[in-house]
């Protein structure tokens, strides 16, 4: 199997750019794919296949929908994609998906920059084995989200047919089904704005790794519920038609993100665990 390649930009491809090639299909004139198919082995079974590309110059780590194929479990897929980013030393890592909206005063295609989570998953345990205490008061890293967001009002100004919403907070579930009626009335109860299925563990293993971690998510259903009943075409007219909006907001989100920042005070929300090792003191960050 092939060494992990040495960046600092991960991309945890979605739903969103899941239907074209990515990220060559986007036909950017600063974009060269450098290797394709990459294979690591982990703790956890093989990874699921990366891609390694240039952007700008720089080199950044992509993996499509999560890394999540049949047979892996979705905890076992997250640890694989966040342990080839820590070993290739991604210090910034941007995300994209598709959620369903729980507030009414969302639309279909509206673009939210989640600020929050809250994790109603059970997939809660999911991490790489080191002990840190992950405070999670700045889930999200500030400045990725403000890239994200000029990079989605510039496609809204373009496409004038969505909004884009600077924070907001997501429910994450288990799926693969879509919520009930009165699982949606709970949901947005607790305080939620979208619904979806992959912020969490993601925004755990981030904290874990040291990363920062943001994401951009396309509304593509209306929660059960909300609004009026969901349509299978609509799901299919995003998935076909939206994917090089988002494919292109992530990508010019990358291109402004600094390696080297830390002024964010993400790195500062990883602190060793108090609990005693069995044998030895708690790990130094």
């Amino acid at each position: 199997m092939p060494s992990t390649p040495e960046t600092a930009l991960g991309l945890v491809g979605g739903s969103s750019t899941l239907s074209i090639p990515f990220p060559q299909g986007l036909n950017a004139p600063d974009v060269e794919v450098l290797e394709e198919g990459l294979v690591f082995a982990t703790p956890w079974g093989e990874s699921p296949a990366f891609t390694l590309f240039a952007l700008a110059g720089r080199q950044v780590l992509t993996c499509r929908m999560h890394g999540w194929r049949q047979g892996v479990t979705r905890a076992d897929a997250s640890r694989q994609v966040f342990w080839v980013f820590q070993q290739a030393g991604v210090r910034k890592i941007v995300a994209e998906g598709g959620v369903g909206s729980v507030s009414p005063l969302l639309d279909l295609k509206d673009l939210v920059i989640p600020t929050d989570y809250i994790d109603f998953s059970v997939r809660k345990d999911v991490g790489l084995g080191g002990s840190y205490l992950g405070v999670m008061r700045q889930p999200t890293c500030p400045h990725l989200r403000q890239f994200l967001f000029e990079a989605a009002e510039a496609a809204a100004w373009e496409k004038r047919d969505r909004r884009v919403f600077s924070r907001g907070t997501y429910a994450v579930t288990d799926g693969r089904h879509f919520e009930s009626v009165a699982e949606v009335q709970m949901i947005r109860q607790a305080g939620a704005d979208i619904v979806g299925q992959s912020m969490a563990p993601e925004v755990y293993l981030a904290r874990e790794i040291g990363a920062c971690y943001a994401r951009v998510d396309m509304v593509v259903n209306y929660g059960e519920g909300v609004v009026r009943d969901w349509r299978h075409q609509d799901l299919s007219d995003i998935f076909y038609g939206e994917s090089r909006v988002i494919g292109n907001i992530v990508l010019d989100a990358l291109r402004q993100a600094e390696a080297e920042d830390s002024s964010c005070g993400c790195a500062d929300l990883r602190r060793p665990t108090l609990l005693k090792e069995a044998y030895g003191t708690p790990q130094e960050d």
